[in-house]
């Protein structure tokens, strides 16, 4: 499983799950820490990435 890291974790997250969850990514190394919650969710799923976020009002 690939996750997609939202801009409100830190990045330092992937590298800790990396034994995990190998091939994650944060927004901010694909240039969408700031795109809005619809442009995230169609990159994660023409990617195959899970969003992880703490934001409770994403999508």
């Amino acid at each position: 499983m690939k996750l997609l890291f939202d801009q409100n974790l830190s990045p330092k997250l992937i590298r800790s799950l990396s034994d995990l969850f190998p091939n994650s990514i944060h927004v901010q190394w694909v240039n969408l820490d700031k795109a809005n919650d619809r442009t995230l969710w169609e990159f994660a799923h023409e990617n195959g990435y899970v969003i992880v976020s703490k934001d409770v009002d994403f999508i």
